[in-house]
């Protein structure tokens, strides 16, 4: 564990911690961010903690329907408004909107449920991934690059990503069928809350979603006049993860027209456990396609 990533990490957890202004509100600061506006993975984060404070103890958790709807500024702190839809024998629904100057720039669903038995089944990992071990990490790709881009991702995230096959930032990769895979871990430990846990795998996933649509269509991060903005997050935890130990991320590119991509991940834990469902459809402009 490394400095920065300690210090990254502790960032990250004091601002995915709102505080309380009343039963069903709260506010939460900013990370800064080098597009120069709010992470959308942040305020994933921060709404599904926000309406995790507000259910029963005992309910995790299982799905979160989200639309991103404005730009967030970095220099405007986040309001959290939570609404709660239902509370039920088994489940918890919480709608939440978070606000910067009153306007809504999230809007989001949120279903919790109390740990209960059920059927237990899941499609398995792919066979023959190279191990996080085995595969370059972002410092590895990028820490040699002079951009203020590069040296975010690859020294001051809070995340460990490793690309099994090659980062997108500065290559394109001609022809890609658009399966991408990822391994992630947080940089440093982190505390055992089981809702942190979640919020954090919201987090990170948005920092990947639309790749494989980039990599299909053989354009990088760094393709010139390149436009990228997440529209909607629809994300289904189906069991207990830790985001501090590594996770592979199975991605595809079912679609990408009109303008937009539509990206689809798979989430295992190293031994094979399928922990999540992910889907996220964004806003992909290239000026010269």
């Amino acid at each position: 564990m490394s400095d920065s990533g300690a210090r990254a990490v502790a960032t990250l957890l004091e601002v995915l911690d709102p505080a309380a202004t009343g039963a069903d509100t709260f506010v939460a600061q900013n990370l800064p961010h080098p597009t120069g506006r709010v992470f959308g993975g942040q305020v994933l984060a921060q709404v599904l903690i926000a309406a995790g404070r507000t259910v029963p103890e005992g309910r995790a958790p299982h799905s979160l329907h989200a639309y991103f709807l404005r730009p967030g500024s970095l220099d405007v702190p986040v309001e959290l408004e939570v609404s709660r839809l239902r509370d039920g024998r088994s489940f918890s629904s919480r709608a939440v909107n978070a606000l910067q100057s009153g306007l809504p720039i999230l809007s989001a669903i949120a279903s919790f449920q109390a740990d209960q038995p059920g059927f237990d089944n899941c499609d398995p990992m792919p066979a023959l991934v190279p191990s996080p071990e085995q595969t370059p990490s972002a410092m590895d790709a990028l820490g040699h690059v002079d951009d203020p881009v590069a040296r975010f991702w690859s020294r001051d995230a809070s995340f460990d990503l490793r690309h099994v096959g090659g980062s997108l930032y500065l290559e394109r990769h001609e022809h890609a069928s658009g399966r991408q895979l990822v391994w992630m871990k947080a940089r440093a430990p982190l505390p055992d809350d089981p809702l942190l846990h979640r919020a954090l795998l919201a987090f990170a996933c948005d920092q990947v979603m639309l790749e494989p649509v980039l990599r299909r269509s053989g354009v990088s991060w760094s393709h010139p006049g390149l436009s990228v903005a997440s529209l909607d997050h629809a994300m289904w935890w189906h069991r207990p993860a830790r985001v501090d130990e590594w996770l592979l991320y199975v991605q595809s590119a079912p679609s990408a027209q009109g303008g937009r991509g539509l990206g689809a991940a798979r989430v295992y834990t190293a031994d094979g456990t399928l922990v999540a469902s992910i889907a996220q459809e964004g806003m992909i402009r290239v000026p010269d396609l």
